[in-house]
């Protein structure tokens, strides 16, 4: 081959090459202006003032329908949340609210790679402080009382349903500004003794209204525990095996949470279930699908949580007595993380 052969395959190839690119970064651009438009048949949404206090019974989450107020938190009333949305012009991957005090994990896109922070509002969607998250964001919750708030991020992998992830769960007081940026500094009694192991990971904390207790997940050597947190021992002690993603139920009895089940899929492992911390009674909920989310509880009787939709995801309720075989039902589509406030 000559020389000049040579340099017409390298000029075609870089020809090539280059078109390829226009064509990505034109694909890229067109698929950005398509989510900036609302579909015909979508929720509809007016950009309004939002409040996490006063206004009566709603439900705030991340709006997930194409168009411009896409990721906004808006709020919709808390009895039919399908209905209109009133959209404000904060942002959220993730979103919890409660006493008037919000956690709102971000983006922040940089040139190079996407950063992340967790941003403590107040009723007024206000920015009291801000943290650095150390990985992508995957569950938020704030205390009854308004508090303290926590959230876990993703600092390696990226998914639950894998075996090699690792995850931060950070709980901060908000009153003082106190940051305890990794669970992995409180002292571990499993099974009645002391403990300590290279791989402990923590995700998913649920507050108690006592403003010192609290549970999240702890996984270790290829199982999960609940476990109980005290804020003022700095401890946290494991209760039953097989739970993630802990939701404490408002009158503070029992935890909704979601539990790997044998023969399932590798990449959908689990169900709902409700545990009883009196009793240890374990209540399969009436969800037959698996679902990777925190659950929210409305109230003391129903459960809602998100499930994979058109827009991203939609939002689902199932009573939380294991009742009501495929009354599992859709309350809202292109919507995650809720928060019911008054």
């Amino acid at each position: 081959m000559t020389l000049r052969s040579r340099v017409l395959i390298l000029v075609s190839a870089l020809v090539v090459l280059v078109g390829v690119a226009a064509a990505s970064v034109l694909h890229a651009s067109a698929r950005a202006d398509r989510r900036e438009q609302a579909r015909p048949g979508g929720p509809r949404i007016t950009a309004g003032r939002l409040t996490l206090t006063g206004g009566g019974p709603r439900v705030v989450f991340r709006n997930m329908a194409w168009g411009p107020h896409r990721d906004e938190l808006v709020s919709a009333p808390a009895d039919d949340p399908s209905g209109p949305r009133t959209a404000s012009s904060v942002k959220c991957l993730r979103f919890y609210a409660a006493s008037g005090t919000g956690v709102c994990l971000q983006a922040v896109h940089g040139p190079v790679q996407d950063t992340y922070r967790a941003v403590i509002l107040d009723a007024r969607l206000k920015e009291r402080a801000r943290y650095d998250v150390p990985g992508i964001p995957s569950r938020a919750r704030v205390s009854p009382s308004g508090r303290f708030a926590a959230w876990t991020a993703f600092v390696g992998g990226d998914s639950y349903a894998g075996t090699a992830f690792s995850t931060r769960a950070a709980i901060v007081d908000t009153r003082t500004g106190k940051l305890t940026p990794t669970l992995e500094a409180y002292r571990i009694v499993k099974d009645g003794r002391p403990y300590r192991a290279a791989d402990v990971n923590f995700w998913g904390v649920t507050f108690a209204a006592d403003d010192r207790t609290f549970y999240a997940t702890m996984a270790t050597h290829g199982s999960t525990y609940l476990v109980r947190g005290d804020l003022h021992t700095r401890t946290l002690t494991t209760l039953h095996k097989n739970v993630e993603c802990p939701s404490l139920s408002p009158d503070g009895t029992r935890i909704a949470y979601k539990k790997r089940v044998k023969g399932a899929p590798k990449d959908a492992p689990w169900h709902l279930y409700v545990l009883n911390l009196h009793t240890g009674h374990e209540t399969a909920l009436a969800e037959p699908r698996s679902v990777d989310d925190q659950l929210v509880w409305r109230d003391n009787h129903t459960l809602v949580y998100a499930l994979p939709g058109d827009y991203g995801a939609d939002l689902y309720t199932v009573p939380a007595d294991g009742t009501g075989t495929g009354k599992a039902h859709r309350v809202a589509t292109a919507a995650v993380s809720p928060a019911y406030v008054n």
